[in-house]
């Protein structure tokens, strides 16, 4: 597959094209619009659908050793009491005195700048100091995150003062049944991994499988973010695509670094470079509760670089925690040794949107042409929404039959679309815009001479022609020359 150069310095334009041509929609927009809320379009919906089937292929149906299951999202209160999301998920907030608008504390970075004119102390929001400076364009003298800051009293990105913090937990609350009481409240999940955990005994039961196994799902969560923002990156409703990988507690180092390694490999196996991604260790103070090692898995989004995937190492703690609560036995008995112990997990967790923004970003590029820019997204051809565009040059009546065929034909045996409307210079473009790796132009030589048919590249914009008894053979030839 031909590398991308280009790369994507301005979210905005990506937007724009994902907007103009059906991949992503700001939601309710006819009302306004709900913040951070996104509808996938009739374009968006294939390329999110590709991604996460592409997942499943690689993380479940080509292995012997992972099984899938498709949980409800909602659960047992007592899930989430076992979990720790009850008492312990929670993000620190803190209020603007003049506008009310509400920050995450570790997000508000105090920063101390030089104007042409003065020093003066001012406050940004951002996810890391990276992005903070970036955001200005005065001279930093210092820059302080708001929980380290000495400062009694720290100015808002709004103009007031921020209040102090108080935890904010991100679970939303909802109640089952007629009576809205504290006896019939549940929760929309935060994650899809306790299902997997509480499930544990289920698989392991049917499935007739030793440890190591895995059991892998895709689903939507819930969190109710205190500032999403950045495009589909952080939203209060998302999907994740997550492995629970049981192991025992003497192999868990060695399948941390291969769940890690296989993460890795897979981002690019289907296109993403390999200097927009990276590995980043998390340090001791920021480990969850449950957690022994984790890495990130990120991604240089034109922000700044943004975690795609956690790859945990839970330890036991999660079955032991179930175990505890529910009062059942979630240990393992390994005959061969003949031994009992509590397996432990190892969590790769991947975000579906994360991954469809990213693998978009990547994607995105543009080319000066004589006449005019050319917007393309260089998509992998498993990821593209379509995979040939069929494009008759006329609605001539034998030349639109002719062409019928010609797709009905491709059809089979690709993702195709047939599309005869507007100039053909256009509607190269809009194939372009939306990642069709190629294009198959039916003209009047096809009906009345030769019975050929010319093979378009994305990339390149070289064509080909062909018999149309050998266009499918053809096709696969282009198609592979992407990889």
């Amino acid at each position: 597959m031909e590398k991308n150069k280009y790369k994507l310095q301005d979210l905005e334009k990506l937007v724009s094209l994902a907007k103009r041509r059906g991949i992503i929609f700001p939601s309710s927009e006819i009302y306004g619009g709900l913040a951070s809320v996104w509808d996938y379009g009739p374009i968006g919906v294939e390329i999110k659908r590709n991604v996460k089937n592409l997942w499943w292929k690689s993380f479940v149906t080509e292995r012997e050793d992972i099984f899938g299951i498709d949980a409800s999202i909602l659960m047992h209160p007592n899930v989430w009491k076992a979990s720790g999301h009850l008492d312990s998920f929670s993000d620190p907030l803190v209020e603007c005195s003049v506008t009310g608008k509400r920050y995450r504390e570790d997000h508000i970075f105090i920063v101390e700048i030089e104007t042409k004119k003065e020093k003066k102390i001012i406050s940004v929001e951002a996810s890391d100091e990276e992005e903070a400076r970036s955001l200005l364009k005065d001279k930093v003298i210092k820059i302080t995150n708001l929980p380290n800051s000495e400062r009694k009293e720290n100015p808002s990105p709004d103009g007031g003062i921020l209040s102090e913090a108080r935890n904010f937990n991100l679970m939303f609350k909802t109640f089952i049944g007629p009576v809205e009481d504290s006896s019939s409240t549940v929760y929309l999940r935060p994650e899809t991994a306790q299902a997997m955990f509480v499930n544990f005994l289920n698989v392991l039961n049917t499935s007739r499988k030793k440890i190591p196994f895995g059991i892998a799902q895709q689903g939507k969560s819930f969190r109710n973010e205190i500032t999403p923002g950045n495009f589909t990156f952080r939203t209060r409703e998302f999907e994740q695509m997550e492995m629970e990988f049981f192991c025992s507690p003497d192999e868990d180092e060695k399948w941390h670094e291969y769940w890690i390694d296989f993460s890795m490999e897979w981002f690019k196996k289907f296109g993403i470079r390999e200097e927009n991604l990276m590995i980043r260790k998390h340090g001791k103070e920021e480990l969850p509760h449950y957690s022994k090692a984790s890495s990130d898995i990120e991604y240089l989004f034109p922000w700044s670089w943004g975690e795609l995937e956690t790859i945990s190492n839970r330890t036991d703690y999660d079955l032991k925690a179930h175990s505890e609560l529910s009062g059942k036995d979630l240990s393992y008995f390994d005959q061969e040794n003949n031994k009992r112990y509590t397996p432990y997990v190892i969590e790769p967790a991947m975000g579906a949107d994360r991954s469809v923004l990213a693998f978009l970003c990547d994607a995105y590029c543009e080319e000066e042409t004589e006449k005019e820019t050319r917007t393309l997204l260089k998509l992998h051809p498993e990821i593209s929404p379509i995979q040939i565009a069929v494009l008759p040059l006329s609605r001539n009546e034998k030349l639109s039959e002719y062409s019928r065929k010609i797709f009905e034909n491709i059809n089979k045996k690709f993702t195709a679309q047939y599309d005869d409307t507007q100039s053909i210079g256009r509607r190269y473009r809009r194939q372009d815009e939306i990642g069709t790796p190629l294009c198959v132009t039916i003209d009047f030589e096809s009906v009345e001479e030769d019975d050929s048919v010319t093979i378009r590249h994305r990339d390149t914009m070289k064509q080909i022609r062909v018999s149309s008894d050998k266009l499918l053979d053809a096709i696969n030839d282009q198609i592979n020359s992407f990889s």
